[in-house]
C-alpha cells in the first residue's frame, strides 16, 4: 500500500488533482480498484499536504442480492461516510432494452447517477479507480475500434455539472493495485453484471498482455508517448 500511495501522490501532484477544501466522492463499485482507491485516499488524509474530505458512494445497479455489509464495515473503519444510491440501471439495460452491447449505455447511465449522487452530497470532485492499465487499454480500444487517438483524462472538468473527475491511481500498474488489495485483505464485492469478464475491455487486456511478450514495456511506452504528446491532458 505504501508503494501505491507513493505513486498516487506523484500523480495527484503532477496533475494538480486536489485543492484545499475539496470534498471528494469516491465511486465504490466494490471491485478491487475502487476499494483500494478509497482505502489509500482515506489513509493519505493523514499526511497529504493539501486537506480534503471524502464521501464513499456505491450505485446499486438493481440486480438484487448484493451484500454491501463488507463495504459498510470498511468505510466505518476508514471513518468515511458511506452512501448507497439505488438505481434501476441493470434491469433497464438487460431486461427492458435487452441490449446486445450493454457496456456503453451502462457506463453513461452510471456516470449520470454518480454525478447526481456527488452533487447531492455537496461534493465538488469525484475520484475514480482507473489505473495505468485501464488507460492503455482505453487508448488502444479507441484506436482499434473507433479509429481515433484518445483516452480518458487524468483530470476532467464537467462544466454542466460543475464537477471535476480525478483518477489518482492513473500512474499505478494494475498489479500494484491487486497487491495492495490482497495485503490489506480488503473486501471485494463480486460484480453481479451478466457481462462481467466478457467485455471488449477484457479482450483488449488479453491482447496487450500477449503483445508485451514481444514488445517489452509496451504499457510504459504507451503512457510515455501520451505524456510527451500532451494527449487529452496527459
Amino acid at each position: 500500500m505504501q508503494k501505491l500511495m507513493s505513486v498516487m501522490r506523484a500523480a495527484m501532484e503532477k496533475y494538480e488533482m486536489i485543492q484545499p477544501g475539496d470534498r471528494i466522492a469516491v465511486g465504490v463499485s466494490g471491485g478491487k480498484d475502487s476499494v483500494t482507491l478509497l482505502t489509500a485516499l482515506a489513509e493519505m488524509r493523514r499526511f497529504y499536504p493539501v486537506p480534503y474530505q471524502l464521501e464513499a458512494v456505491t450505485l446499486d445497479m438493481g440486480f438484487g442480492g448484493t451484500d454491501y455489509q463488507p463495504l459498510q464495515e470498511l468505510c466505518r473503519r476508514l471513518r468515511v461516510r458511506y452512501t448507497i444510491k439505488p438505481t434501476g440501471i441493470g434491469p433497464i439495460i438487460f431486461e427492458s432494452r435487452k441490449e446486445e452491447n450493454p457496456c456503453s449505455l451502462c457506463a453513461r447511465m452510471r456516470r449520470g447517477a454518480l454525478h447526481d449522487a456527488a452533487k447531492a452530497l455537496s461534493c465538488n470532485k469525484i475520484a475514480l479507480g482507473h489505473h495505468l492499465d485501464d488507460a492503455v487499454e482505453t487508448f488502444y480500444m479507441n484506436l482499434f475500434n473507433g479509429g481515433r487517438i484518445g483516452c480518458f483524462q487524468p483530470v476532467t472538468y464537467l462544466s454542466r455539472k460543475d464537477l471535476t473527475m480525478i483518477r489518482p491511481m492513473v500512474l499505478a500498474f494494475e498489479r500494484d493495485v491487486i497487491r495492495a488489495c490482497r495485503k490489506r485483505n480488503l473486501p471485494v464485492v463480486k460484480n453481479p453484471c451478466p457481462a462481467d469478464g466478457v467485455t471488449d475491455r477484457q479482450k483488449m487486456k488479453d491482447l496487450i498482455r500477449g503483445l508485451e511478450k514481444d514488445y517489452d514495456r509496451l504499457r510504459v511506452k504507451t503512457i510515455g508517448a501520451m505524456q510527451r504528446a500532451g494527449l487529452d491532458g496527459w
